[in-house]
C-alpha cells in the first residue's frame, strides 16, 4: 500500500506511539478538527483505536470509522497496515467517505440535559412553590450553612429576599425565567453563585413551584490556616471537597452520555452512562458517610418543630415519582388533606422518609404498589412505607438496622449505611424506626415520632 494507490482518496502514516506523521485530503482536515496536527497523537477516536489494534497485533485491517468535524457526520472505510518503514507504525488509506449533516438537537431535549449537568453541579438545592417561596433546602456547601439555616428559618419567605443580585434595581422575585442563569452573591459566601430554575408542572412550567439549583462560578479555595494540623473531618472537611469534583465527573459524563459534543457510537455513550451511574454512587456514599459522622457524634441533636407527616410524605413521594414510574412501581402517598401532627425536625424526617420510600422501589417488583400511610398511638404520630418486595426473615430482620448491612444484596450500589442512620436520627428526634415483614409478603417501616398534643 502506497501513497500511489489509486484507490485511495487520502493518506496516512503512524509511528509506534500512533503519533500521526503524515496525512492528506479530508484525513488531514479531520484530524485537525478533532483537535491534532501532524507530529502529536491521531486525534480521531475510532481510526486510533483500529490502528492501535493493527500495531499491536500486526495484521492488516480494513474497516470504516465514524467521526464528526463539529459539522458533519463522517463515515469512512480504510486499510491500516503495518509497516516496518514507518518506525513500527502503520500506514493509513482512506478508500471512501461519506459525509452527513448533524441534525441539530431539538430545544426540549437540549434543555432537558442542560437541567441534568446543571444538577449535578449544584451545591445547595432548595425546593419552591409556585411563587418561588421556600419549602426546603439542602446544602453541605461550607460557605453557604447560614443560608441554609436563614432559608430553614425563613421557610415561606421568597427565596430571592436571601440572595444579593448585583445592580439589580427589579422587584423580587423576577419571573424565574428572568432569574434562570443570573448571578448572585450570598452572605457569608465569597463566590459568586448561578442560580437556576428547574420548573415543575405540566402544561404550564412552574405550576407546581421550582427546584432552585446555586452553583459556583469557581471551587471552594483551600483557606490557609495557622500552620496547625489538625485530623479531617469528613463531613465538614472532606465532603465538599470530594462533592465538588465528583460532581463536575458525573457532569462531564452526563454530556458526553447525552452526546452534547456531537454524535458518539452508542457503546461509548452507554460507557459515560456507567461512569455517571458510578459517580452518583460514590456520591450516596460519601453522603452516607457524612451523615454517619454526624448521627454518630456524642452532641447530635435534632431541631423539632411542628410538622404534618402527611404533607412530608406526599413531598418524599413527589421526589421519587420518577424513579418509580421508570420502573412501573405506582407510590400511594397519604392522600390531599391527610394530615398527622408531630414534632419533629422536617428535614430529617423527610430524609428518613426518602430512604425508606428509595429502598422499597429499590428492592420492589416491576410494576408493584408501594403505600405510604399515616397512623397515631397514644403519644406517638407515625408513619409507615409498605411495599410487595420479598419481604425479611426474622434474622434479616434483626441485622436490617446493622451499620454496612446489605443483606447480601452487594450490587445494589447502596452503602448499608441508610437505615442505621435513618434509625439514629428517629432515636434522637424522641422516636424510633421498626420494621415488620415475611418472606414472600413485602415489607413495613415504621417511622414514629412524637405527636403534637394541644
Amino acid at each position: 500500500m502506497t501513497s500511489s494507490d489509486t484507490r485511495s482518496i487520502a493518506y496516512g502514516k503512524t509511528d509506534a506511539e500512533d503519533n500521526l506523521l503524515e496525512a492528506d485530503g479530508p484525513l488531514a482536515q479531520l484530524n485537525r478538527a478533532c483537535g491534532g496536527k501532524i507530529g502529536s497523537t491521531l486525534a480521531i477516536p475510532e481510526l486510533l483505536v483500529l490502528v492501535g489494534k493493527a500495531r499491536e497485533f500486526g495484521f492488516r485491517l480494513s474497516r470504516q470509522f465514524h467521526a464528526t468535524d463539529g459539522q458533519q457526520r463522517v463515515a469512512a472505510w480504510v486499510d491500516i497496515a503495518p509497516a516496518e518503514g514507518c518506525a513500527g507504525g502503520c500506514e493509513i488509506a482512506v478508500a471512501s467517505w461519506n459525509l452527513d449533516q448533524i441534525t441539530p438537537d431539538s430545544a426540549a431535549n437540549a434543555k432537558l440535559r442542560h437541567t441534568e449537568v446543571r444538577r449535578y453541579l449544584a451545591e445547595c438545592t432548595a425546593r419552591l412553590n409556585p411563587s418561588q417561596r421556600v419549602l426546603s433546602v439542602e446544602t453541605d456547601a461550607p460557605d453557604l450553612l447560614e443560608f441554609g439555616k436563614m432559608l430553614t428559618n425563613g421557610v415561606g419567605r421568597p427565596w430571592t429576599d436571601f440572595a444579593i443580585f448585583p445592580n439589580d434595581v427589579h422587584e423580587q422575585p423576577m419571573h424565574w425565567e428572568l432569574l434562570d442563569g443570573s448571578r448572585c452573591r450570598i452572605a457569608g459566601s465569597q463566590r459568586e453563585w448561578i442560580a437556576s430554575l428547574e420548573p415543575l408542572g405540566q402544561p404550564e412550567p412552574g405550576s407546581a413551584g421550582f427546584v432552585l439549583h446555586l452553583s459556583a462560578s469557581r471551587p471552594l479555595a483551600v483557606v490557609k490556616g495557622s500552620g496547625k494540623t489538625a485530623t479531617p473531618s469528613l463531613g465538614k472537611d472532606l465532603t465538599p471537597v470530594l462533592r465538588q469534583p465528583i460532581n463536575r465527573i458525573i457532569a462531564n459524563a452526563e454530556t458526553i452520555r447525552a452526546k452534547l459534543a456531537g454524535p458518539l457510537k452508542a457503546e461509548y455513550s452507554d460507557y459515560a452512562a456507567d461512569i455517571a451511574s458510578a459517580g452518583q454512587h460514590l456520591l450516596a456514599l460519601i453522603d452516607d458517610l457524612s451523615d454517619l459522622e454526624v448521627v454518630e457524634a456524642d452532641d447530635f441533636t435534632t431541631a423539632p418543630d411542628r410538622i404534618d407527616l402527611g404533607d412530608v410524605a406526599r413531598r418524599a413521594c413527589g421526589i421519587l415519582g420518577v424513579r418509580a414510574n421508570e420502573r412501573g412501581i405506582v407510590l400511594d402517598p397519604p392522600s390531599e388533606g391527610e394530615s398527622q401532627m408531630a414534632v419533629a425536625e422536617f428535614r430529617r424526617v423527610l430524609q428518613v422518609l426518602l430512604n425508606l420510600v428509595g429502598n422499597a422501589i429499590r428492592y420492589s417488583p416491576k410494576d408493584s404498589r408501594i403505600w405510604v400511610r399515616l397512623d397515631a398511638i397514644g403519644n406517638r404520630a407515625m408513619i409507615t412505607v409498605a411495599d410487595q418486595g420479598h419481604g425479611l426473615d426474622d434474622q434479616q430482620q434483626r441485622k436490617v438496622f446493622e451499620k454496612f448491612e446489605r443483606l447480601g444484596r452487594g450490587d445494589d450500589g447502596g452503602s448499608g449505611l441508610g437505615l442505621y442512620i435513618s434509625r439514629r436520627i428517629a432515636r434522637a428526634m424522641g422516636g424510633d424506626l421498626t420494621v415488620e415483614s415475611a418472606p414472600g409478603q413485602g415489607a413495613r417501616f415504621t417511622l414514629s415520632v412524637p405527636a403534637e398534643t394541644d
